[in-house]
């Protein structure tokens, strides 16, 4: 077989939970077809020094190559240059060793540096666009655009952008609503490759099947969740895209609705703002329940779930999103509560009738949702099968094949 030599650059680290589930396992399953990876990431100083062997030795199994440098987070702006000349000059070392075949790359900085590549080693250039990033720093209230050097800095990479789409030699984006969107560019060439490929599941380990029932009641007994419980859980980090204030709101209409409700955030962190923000909407302390967790505890702490929820900002920048834990959710055959407007998430929730959208955030809507949560009919096989369809890593492995081998025949 002959194989090719890729670099990956991501400026998320792989210590870092998005680079465990949606990174590593990608590219150990295309080592698979002949193609060899070595990873160049940024990684967070607290998280690599906690987790920096567990990596290695993960990583070591598939014979991927991991180059890791310091992330940056300060002074901004400056931090930023910083590292993308320190991953430059390290992409060129690679380079002068491994003689690389392609770059793949994420948007934002890391495509910054496969687009340079591109141009200066005229090597085949993979543009990941998991999501639409100048802009998503403008929706996120990142970059202020009033400020005139994040005005700046934004005119910059939009022209970046347009340039990386026209000189890639294929693209994958998360969506449907983005790929809808990328193919209006006009920079955008008709005759290469986008794929859509979501943030993918790992479907052996968000089985319920290998959830068991000693270990809920262990579970329930530590949260004091009693068996009659109305649970809805809410996964993730909280504040920024995630509209915590809105989720409270639904919660306390729930809970008046409700009276056996109580609401598990299984969050890695800012605790104390979770309870707080509960309190300030009048809901009883004894119905929130924060929880962190480690990946491999995270589908026993969903399987006490009736429901659950997540609302997120919807923007533009959001269409080209695909949020991992709405396939963990649905891997975990539990319906989803969600808001319109963020990638394709309502369109498959309504497709596979896997929960309820709501089309607007208000008390109207949160109190017509109350009530049918109760009498409402999901097939929890039906959610974990399409789950299997849509978010299954295999398919997005597959996927990438197709990409890879289109790029590189």
């Amino acid at each position: 077989m002959n194989k090719k030599n890729i670099l990956f650059i991501s400026y998320d680290g792989m210590t870092d939970p998005l680079g465990q589930s949606q990174i590593i396992p990608y590219l150990a399953g295309l080592t698979r077809y002949g193609y060899c990876f070595t990873i160049l990431s940024c990684e967070k100083p607290q998280r690599f020094a906690l987790y920096k062997k567990n990596i290695e030795k993960l990583l070591s199994s598939y014979s991927i190559k991991w180059v890791p440098v310091h992330y940056h987070k300060n002074p901004p702006v400056f931090s930023s240059v910083y590292d993308v000349m320190m991953l430059k000059r390290k992409a060129r070392f690679l380079h002068s060793q491994e003689s690389f075949d392609a770059v793949h790359t994420r948007a934002g900085i890391p495509s910054l540096i496969g687009l340079w590549m591109k141009k200066k080693f005229n090597i085949k250039f993979l543009h990941d666009i998991r999501e639409f990033y100048a802009d998503s720093r403008v929706d996120g209230e990142i970059w202020n655009l009033k400020n005139p050097v994040y005005k700046t800095i934004y005119t910059y990479f939009k022209r970046v952008e347009e340039e990386e789409v026209k000189r890639c030699d294929g693209m994958v984006c998360l969506t449907y609503a983005a790929e809808k969107i990328i193919k209006q560019w006009p920079e955008y060439n008709q005759q290469n490759i986008l794929e859509v490929i979501p943030c993918s599941v790992d479907m052996e380990l968000f089985d319920p099947g290998k959830i068991s029932a000693k270990d809920q009641n262990l579970l329930r007994k530590e949260l004091k969740i009693d068996n009659d419980d109305f649970v809805i859980s809410y996964l993730g980090s909280i504040g920024g895209w995630y509209l915590t204030d809105e989720m409270m709101k639904f919660c306390k209409v729930v809970s008046d609705s409700i009276p056996k409700a109580k609401f598990l955030f299984i969050s890695p962190h800012q605790h104390r703002i979770i309870y707080e923000t509960a309190s300030a909407f009048g809901i009883a302390e004894e119905k929130i329940i924060v929880k962190h967790a480690q990946r491999n505890e995270v589908p026993l702490l969903l399987s006490l779930s009736k429901y659950a929820m997540f609302f997120i900002k919807a923007c533009y920048s959001k269409k080209s999103s695909s949020p991992t834990k709405h396939g963990e959710i649905m891997a975990m055959g539990i319906p989803l509560i969600t808001n319109d407007g963020v990638g394709d998430v309502a369109a498959i929730v309504e497709k596979y009738n896997s929960g309820i959208v709501l089309q607007k955030m208000n008390d109207e809507n949160y109190i017509y949702c109350a009530k049918k949560l109760l009498n409402a009919n999901f097939d929890s096989k039906q959610i974990r099968n399409a789950a299997s369809e849509i978010y299954s890593l295999e398919n997005a492995i597959r996927k990438y094949k197709k990409v890879y081998d289109f790029i590189l025949k």
